[in-house]
């Protein structure tokens, strides 16, 4: 769990009302240092009390319509969710690896996510940057030369 954000904070802010299974949503989101699939979530939640999968999309898709949590491609239909950008939580770049599937983040300063120039030279507003590097990650290396 992020020790630096309050979760009731942050659904007030986003207009939405504080429900348990919403603050749960969060927790688990903000508890993790990577992005997680639905099934994630689902997996998670389902082992501290019976949840149902349909309320986990519909809490997830509410989340990220009030911009709280952020839905980043991880290719084709799938999706991943982390926290999206906030005072605690800088905007950053994530990693993809193509073989495990696995989604990271990576450091906000090594891949700079300044929208400025591009504001300059674009007509309309930016409301959200995705940056996402694909490759394969370092366990997945390191199981290829022992294979």
């Amino acid at each position: 769990m992020c020790h630096h954000c309050d979760y009731a904070d942050l659904l007030d802010a986003g207009n939405l009302g504080v429900t348990e299974n919403r603050l749960k949503v969060l927790e688990v989101i903000g508890g993790n240092n990577f992005p997680l699939s639905v099934g994630d979530v689902y997996d998670t939640l389902a082992r501290t009390g019976p949840i149902n999968r349909v309320t986990v999309y519909r809490i997830l898709d509410t989340l990220v319509e009030h911009g709280l949590i952020e839905r980043i491609s991880t290719g084709g239909r799938a999706f991943c969710y982390g926290l999206a950008p906030n005072e605690n939580h800088p905007s950053h770049p994530h990693f993809y690896c193509k073989q495990c599937g696995q989604m990271n983040c990576l450091n906000p300063k090594s891949l700079p996510m300044d929208t400025d120039p591009l504001s300059k030279t674009f007509p309309g507003r930016i409301d959200k940057v995705e940056v996402r590097v694909d490759g394969i990650c370092r366990n997945c290396l390191r199981l290829a030369e022992k294979g």
